[in-house]
């Protein structure tokens, strides 16, 4: 018997602190987990996007992170998760403007936001990672 379709609850209980541009809760039933690994700021061809400039970076990782989606069959709609690792926290109200480009602003995805000491490589001001729920 075929899997059923995903159904995914975003909740926001009352007796929590109010969620400012996310969800507290994402509630899956059905479908296919998809896990897309943390994205940084490089092209295609591996070449750094915006040295320095976080908006240009966020740019590139939402970009990376749709076309991870779109390989795995589904897209922005369907991400439940998203985990946010950041070199200087105070940047986080422009990374969410860019990532609003992306999500169902009215149902935001589940979301944590983490500073860190740096990346991967020392230019990367962002790393992103997603977890999607895939319709079968």
């Amino acid at each position: 018997m075929p899997n059923p379709s995903p159904a995914v609850r975003f909740l926001n209980p009352p007796v929590m602190p109010p969620a400012a541009g996310y969800s507290h809760v994402a509630e899956v039933t059905g479908g296919r987990l998809t896990f897309v690994s943390g994205q940084v700021a490089v092209d295609r061809a591996g070449n750094l996007v915006g040295p320095g400039d976080i908006a240009a970076q966020s740019r590139q990782v939402f970009t990376n992170l749709k076309t991870a989606l779109e390989a795995a069959g589904t897209d922005f709609a369907h991400v439940v998760k998203l985990t946010f690792y950041l070199v200087d926290i105070s940047k986080i109200a422009l990374v969410r403007g860019i990532r609003d480009g992306f999500v169902d602003t009215e149902h935001p995805p589940a979301s944590t936001a983490v500073e860190v000491r740096r990346l991967v490589r020392e230019e990367f001001l962002i790393e992103v990672d997603a977890v999607a729920v895939v319709p079968v």
